[in-house]
């Protein structure tokens, strides 16, 4: 996913909204809660904020960015529940987005009202022939997943960036209208549904998808024109050297082997380019409210028990197999198992968290990396102890947690449907308020507290 697709805060959840890395403790979706609302940065608010420095430190006045949103567009009531668009990204260099590097070179030589000025020419090419679309992504598009020519999806709960996605699901077909975020100016045509390519397993994809959740594993091969490549969202080299017609041969092959009964966690290991589970063979767990990309959670939910299929994304091919979900690993010494034991509650909860890490299971915080397990069982033990004695999580966390989220204090929230991993929801939604539970992850131990 290009970073301009997504609020800019949300920076660790890239890998949730997408499909690698379901890590961390819904810091991202609480982000994204935060700020559904507000403005992205940069929007409406003077991009080019904080440059021109003067002499005394003095700001000189910064002039907002020309305002050439498609208002009538945007103030239809009317929205489309999914729609496919292309569009043409163009920055200017007083964007903060340009200055930290995440927008075209380009951008770095061009002023805000050139900036404009392409953008409504490119516009109006477009009403003109609608069909140049491809050709004006190619020369003049600054978002390099854009420029493989494949459309991006974009849905009503899509957690693309709010201007974006409130002109995109407001397009007819055919349409073109323009709209200004903190990553530039984009002019966005919708275009029709592609066809599906001929690899796809497209007698699975036509059946009716189940809720779930349902277990998957998977191997992903990927090309050097897909978009994740092409956008940056690719590190395998294997990928990068790829061409289209090689992945389409390989993606064939492995299917076979997959559907042969082959022991799939070698065959990730082997072949797939998931940094997320490629070494491990953990399978990813999929629901209709998960947020991983379409391709991938349209096959996985019609897949029947041990069935497998070839599904592509922006990420490349994906041989999916549904498998029986794992049996759930005993209770570590350290975990709550009497509240473990009650039965779940249905309704939303807030709660917060301190994570501690050990040699065995950590997060990128070397403090977990270098801890040994007796010293972590004794710090989880003295944080609870503080805790049920009444001292606030807050300043515990700040002082020790290894998660980003929680240690800046931030409250997540919680029900049956959240897109967490298990073991924390599991203890989070048989909490009372004001009670402590652990929960073992692969990150480590999680102290949760129910604060409402």
């Amino acid at each position: 996913m290009p970073p301009w697709m997504r609020n800019h805060r949300h920076t660790i959840v890239a890998t949730i909204v997408l499909l690698f890395g379901l890590v961390g403790c819904q810091k991202g979706s609480k982000d994204n809660k935060d700020n559904k609302d507000k403005p992205t940065a940069g929007s409406n608010q003077g991009s080019g904020k904080g440059s021109g420095q003067g002499s005394g430190g003095m700001s000189a006045p910064v002039t907002p960015p020309k305002d050439i949103d498609s208002k009538d567009i945007l103030a239809r009531t009317e929205t489309s529940p999914e729609v496919y668009v292309k569009h043409v990204l163009l920055g200017w260099k007083d964007l903060s987005a340009a200055r930290h590097g995440q927008l075209d070179p380009r951008a770095a030589q061009r002023t805000n009202e050139e900036a404009a000025k392409l953008a409504q020419d490119l516009a109006a090419k477009l009403k003109a022939d609608p069909d140049s679309i491809d050709a004006l992504v190619k020369e003049h598009g600054e978002d390099p997943g854009a420029k493989s020519g494949d459309p991006y999806i974009v849905k009503t709960d899509t957690p693309f960036v709010p201007e974006f996605k409130n002109l995109a699901i407001r397009l007819k077909e055919k349409e073109v209208g323009i709209v200004k975020t903190a990553f530039g100016y984009h002019v966005i045509e919708r275009v029709g549904k592609p066809a599906p390519d001929p690899l796809e397993s497209a007698d699975i994809l036509a059946r009716t998808p189940e809720a779930g959740p349902v277990q998957v594993a998977h191997v992903l091969i990927g090309w050097k024109d897909a978009p994740a490549s092409q956008a940056g969202r690719v590190t395998d080299k294997r990928a990068l050297e790829r061409t289209k017609e090689d992945a389409d041969k390989l993606a064939k092959e492995v299917l076979a082997k997959v559907r042969a009964n082959g022991d799939m966690a070698k065959l990730m290991k082997e072949y797939s380019e998931d940094p997320g589970t490629k070494d491990t063979g953990k399978p990813y767990e999929v629901s209709a409210t998960t947020q991983f990309v379409e391709g991938f959670k349209n096959m996985a939910l019609r897949l029947k028990m041990n069935e497998a299929g070839l599904a592509k994304t922006q990420f490349g091919w994906h041989i999916i197999k549904r498998v029986p979900p794992p049996p759930p690993p005993p209770p570590d010494p350290l975990e709550t198992v009497d509240i473990l034991k009650r039965p779940a509650g249905t309704a939303k909860i807030k709660v917060k968290q301190i994570l501690l890490g050990w040699t065995e299971a950590h997060s990128v915080d070397e403090r977990g990396s270098k801890r040994d397990r007796k010293t972590l069982e004794k710090l989880v033990k003295d944080t609870v102890a503080k805790l049920k004695k009444g001292d606030k999580i807050e300043p515990i966390a700040a002082e020790i947690s290894e998660d980003p989220g929680s240690k800046a204090g931030i409250a997540v929230d919680i029900s049956p449907e959240t897109n967490t991993i298990p073991p924390v929801k599991n203890m989070a939604l048989r909490l009372k308020v004001g009670e402590v539970g652990i929960a073992k992850t692969e990150f480590g131990m999680y102290i949760i507290q129910r604060i409402e």
